[in-house]
């Protein structure tokens, strides 16, 4: 497409493709000797090296595995191409959702996280914890939902959670496993 290759640090098809020669000399047509990042994600990783490593974090989207594509989730060609992580914040949420419905219905009580974007908890590439989640879970929870009292107590909503919090985590433990939202319980267990 011309143009487009303007729009990411004058990054030209090739970039991404591979040579342009190989599809003259095959006489054309389409897909032959093209590469298509959305098929091949080792073509994004030539630049986001970054990324390629987190995609071989114990927990990932199956990227590498050929389950899914960066393209799955990012618009090389389309206007979020601009910015520099090819997919604009407003549009986190919306992009996870076409995967992960139940977690971002709607609900009667919600959880503030997740009005805040997916990414206030979880890293979307991947990650040393389960679900993918930026830290581990009773640390990532305590970092918005907790006050320590002068006599060392952990308190969450008013309560005493020091030990509530020996047992387990705030999800794994039982209590809070409805951390997306609830239409049941305004505390999330259900």
């Amino acid at each position: 497409m011309p143009g487009e290759g303007d729009r990411v640090q004058n990054q030209g098809c090739e970039g991404c493709h591979g040579p342009g020669s190989l599809h003259v000399d095959a006489g054309g047509g389409k897909g032959k000797f093209i590469v298509n990042p959305g098929k091949k994600p080792d073509a994004c990783f030539q630049c986001h090296i970054d990324k390629q490593a987190e995609f071989s974090l114990a927990y990932h989207h199956p990227v590498k595995e050929g389950r899914m594509s960066c393209t799955s989730c990012h618009d090389p060609h389309g206007d979020d191409a601009k910015k520099p992580k090819t997919l604009s914040i407003a549009r986190v949420n919306e992009t996870c959702a076409q995967c992960h419905r139940e977690q971002t219905r709607p609900h009667v009580y919600d959880h503030k996280a997740t009005r805040e974007g997916c990414t206030t908890c979880h890293n979307v590439h991947g990650s040393i914890n389960q679900k993918m989640l930026t830290e581990r879970d009773n640390t990532l929870c305590l970092k918005c939902h907790v006050d320590v009292s002068p006599a060392n107590q952990i308190r969450v909503a008013g309560a005493d959670h020091v030990s509530r919090m020996r047992s387990g985590s705030c999800w794994s433990a039982g209590c809070h496993t409805a951390v997306h939202g609830s239409n049941i319980n305004d505390h999330l267990r259900y």
